[in-house]
């Protein structure tokens, strides 16, 4: 059977994303699940495959056509756009956020044509992007401005539990304004058709709630009286599986459990915390809501033992075993 092609970037040259990549692509499971591009600096990828160990052959490819999907063969675009003259690890530097910037728009642009099933994406340092003068944030807003997707959705997946987010990068004040019932809506009927693309069409997704014991009737807050269970109750006459609110303290659980196919959480660490403290290795990103699937491990360059071959590659593996395993349906 064919196995999903996965573009993976290597993320920024002075974080510890292309030693996890170089771990990742030795990995048994993914040597077995997917065939996997990778794009990045050449110069970059054998320092990583020389810091690891790891037993791995480049094979610089122009497209991915090119491409020698056998054991112990890295399958590289090379970019070349890394001075290392100029390069240290664990350092903030524009040139690394320039080229960081590059390997992802490579995937992205590869995707886009139906050369990959999947982007599997390693991490990126916001200060070296803004010394770098790119104009994004973060890989979100990046897959959004190329893939011309105005809001993409992000979800977290770990041992089943898959948890939306109804915002994101905003203080618990700004949160707060932006929980209203259309918007409520609006993401529950996009995320259930995100669940739907991906395979996932049975069961219900569950509403976490936003106050203590979901406000008590207005004891404690009417956000859930007001707009929460207000905008429940129309999705669920206008067709829709969805129930809640229900605590915070026990829908996490419960849907990990397998009550419910999801969650939608309504702020950013509501349902990190869930997330990461059920499995913080394998709690994987998953941006959806676009054109093309793209997975992510869930956390950062760490600078601080970025060329010490510390880092543990389980993320990276899962998050190119989750794109292998949605990448069938998303592209059927």
């Amino acid at each position: 059977m064919k196995r999903p092609v996965i573009a993976i970037p290597i993320g920024d040259p002075a974080g510890v994303g292309p030693e996890i990549v170089v771990k990742a692509l030795c990995n048994e499971k993914v040597k077995q699940d997917a065939d996997c591009i990778v794009v990045g600096d050449r110069k970059i990828c054998e320092n990583a495959i020389r810091i690891t160990g790891e037993e791995l052959k480049i094979h610089v490819i122009h497209q991915v056509e090119e491409a020698v999907f056998q054991d112990g063969v890295m399958n590289l675009m090379d970019l070349n756009n890394v001075d290392m003259t100029q390069f240290s690890f664990g350092a903030v530097s524009g040139m690394c956020g320039k080229a960081a910037y590059a390997y992802i728009a490579k995937c992205i642009q590869l995707a886009n044509e139906g050369k990959v099933d999947a982007v599997a994406t390693t991490p990126i340092n916001k200060e070296s992007l803004k010394a770098g003068e790119i104009p994004f944030i973060g890989h979100t807003e990046i897959f959004g401005s190329l893939t011309g997707t105005e809001d993409p959705l992000t979800m977290f997946e770990t041992n089943g539990l898959r948890v939306f987010f109804l915002t994101r990068h905003v203080s618990l004040r700004q949160m707060l304004d932006m929980i209203k019932k259309e918007r409520i809506k609006d993401y529950v009927k996009r995320c259930l058709e995100a669940l739907e693309k991906l395979g996932v069409k049975e069961g219900t997704m569950a509403i976490a709630g936003l106050n203590p014991h979901c406000g008590e009737h207005g004891l404690f807050g009417f956000e859930e009286v007001n707009e929460i269970t207000p905008a429940i109750e129309e999705l669920q006459k206008e067709g829709y599986q969805v129930v809640g609110p229900i605590g915070a303290d026990s829908v996490f659980h419960q849907a990990a459990q397998g009550r419910y196919n999801s969650v939608l959480s309504l702020y950013h660490d509501q349902g990190h915390i869930a997330t990461k403290t059920l499995d913080f290795d394998r709690t994987i990103a998953i941006t959806n809501g676009m054109p093309i699937l793209r997975t992510s491990v869930d956390h950062g360059t760490a600078f601080d033992i970025a060329g010490t071959n510390k880092v543990s590659e389980i993320s990276m593996v899962e998050a190119i075993l989750l794109a292998a395993k949605y990448a069938p349906n998303f592209t059927k």
